[in-house]
């Protein structure tokens, strides 16, 4: 239980993952638990999860600060879950940063998921973009 941060090099420019992780709709491509998150007013987002076999619903906030290549999110409840996520890198190559503080879950639970989900970010966004529907 506490703060915990760990970060990914990824083999893409900044911008590009960056507008990659500012998508709502793109958390649950990375974010193994998670199963749908979309847009809702504002920086409110409505996501479900399933989380040890438990499906979780409900709202949280997801704020964009493109200029500095920032993100933060969370949710209102006693666990206090909230995080942030910065990209930084020149040319080809960037590097995501991830901050999360919570109250309720295992570390080695969490520092699992983390690794976990920067390397589905790194994945993801290294394999490009998904071609358009048609």
């Amino acid at each position: 239980m506490g703060d915990y941060q760990q970060a990914q090099d990824i083999d893409a420019p900044a911008q590009q993952l960056f507008d990659y992780l500012a998508d709502v709709r793109n958390l649950p491509k990375y974010f193994d638990s998670m199963t749908s998150a979309e847009p809702a007013a504002g920086e409110a987002v409505h996501v479900v999860a399933d989380v040890h076999g438990t499906k979780r619903e409900g709202e949280a906030w997801f704020r964009v600060d493109r200029d500095a290549q920032h993100l933060e999110w969370g949710s209102e409840g006693d666990s206090d879950y909230r995080g942030s996520l910065d990209v930084s890198g020149d040319g080809p190559k960037s590097t995501v940063r991830v901050s999360l503080h919570t109250e309720r879950v295992d570390s080695g639970e969490l520092d699992a998921g983390l690794a976990s989900t920067l390397a589905n970010i790194k994945t993801l966004v290294e394999a490009g973009p998904e071609p358009e529907a048609p």
